[in-house]
């Protein structure tokens, strides 16, 4: 398929946990009426956005009622579908912040596990350690789709480009980051980023947002956004909760790669690092 649909979930989260999963699951359908094939909810959208707080809400596939919805609502509506992500625990007891990724027969294809952890203190701004409650992910997750291959990281994640980079190299034609800048690092970077990733790749890039919630700890940029492989905002919401969707054209991808065709001319002998050499 040439041109598909797809739709972002921007939802507000709260701190009850049945009415987030009620409001994703009302969310999905909306973007499923609007014929998107590709639904993606937010980073962390069944919980606040609290180190603390993560455990309290983990759960352990396949067991758990916001994993359990999501296999339901991708079956439902025959699409694929990004689960943004939520605090995940393994058997081990060790707690992830892992995305969910189900195709249109409900089927689990994947599943990233968060590899960078938001670990920082930016002076009068957002100071926060996620290390604290959860546990890094070590792997990148590219997953085969009816779409082709998508590669799915997390908020974070997208500010180191050899990830992208190696997703893309991997065949990635799109990459999706469910994410929640704050009000510091959103405004500055959030929309940047999404449009470098872009550029910087030759693919369409989805990141998903949550919304604004005033009354929250963690207050969330929202900007939720759908990006095309020449860096074009195809569709960007503002902080309020929404679902937006747009058209993606493969042809347009297909067609930038060949006018500027900057990963065939890449000389990846040149770019190997030197540390540690002595120069005279």
């Amino acid at each position: 398929m040439v041109v598909v649909s797809v739709g972002i979930c921007q939802l507000g989260v709260v701190t009850d946990k049945e009415a987030n999963i009620r409001n994703a699951r009302r969310m999905i359908a909306e973007a499923a009426k609007r014929d998107s094939r590709l639904v993606v909810l937010p980073e962390m959208f069944n919980c606040p956005y609290q180190s603390e707080l993560f455990p309290q809400y983990a759960e352990t596939y396949p067991a758990g009622p916001t994993i359990e919805m999501l296999a339901e609502c991708a079956q439902r509506y025959k699409i694929i579908l990004i689960g943004g992500s939520i605090p995940e625990r393994d058997e081990a007891g060790n707690i992830y912040n892992t995305s969910f990724i189900f195709n249109e027969q409900g089927k689990l294809i994947g599943r990233h596990r968060k590899v960078h952890l938001f670990d920082v203190a930016i002076k009068g701004g957002t100071v926060f350690q996620e290390s604290k409650t959860l546990t890094a992910g070590s792997e990148m997750t590219l997953v085969d789709t009816s779409l082709g291959k998508i590669g799915v990281a997390i908020c974070y994640d997208v500010r180191f480009p050899e990830l992208a980079r190696t997703m893309v190299l991997a065949g990635a034609k799109i990459l999706v980051y469910p994410g929640a800048f704050g009000s510091v690092t959103g405004p500055a970077h959030w929309e940047l980023l999404m449009r470098a990733r872009a550029i910087d790749n030759q693919v369409y890039v989805i990141g998903a947002a949550p919304a604004l919630n005033a009354a929250a700890e963690y207050k969330a940029y929202g900007h939720s956004i759908i990006v095309d492989p020449w860096a074009r905002v195809l569709k960007i919401a503002d902080e309020e909760e929404t679902v937006i969707t747009s058209q993606i054209n493969f042809r347009t991808l297909d067609r930038v790669r060949e006018e500027l065709p900057l990963l065939r001319h890449r000389k990846p002998e040149v770019y190997g690092v030197r540390g540690g050499e002595k120069r005279t």
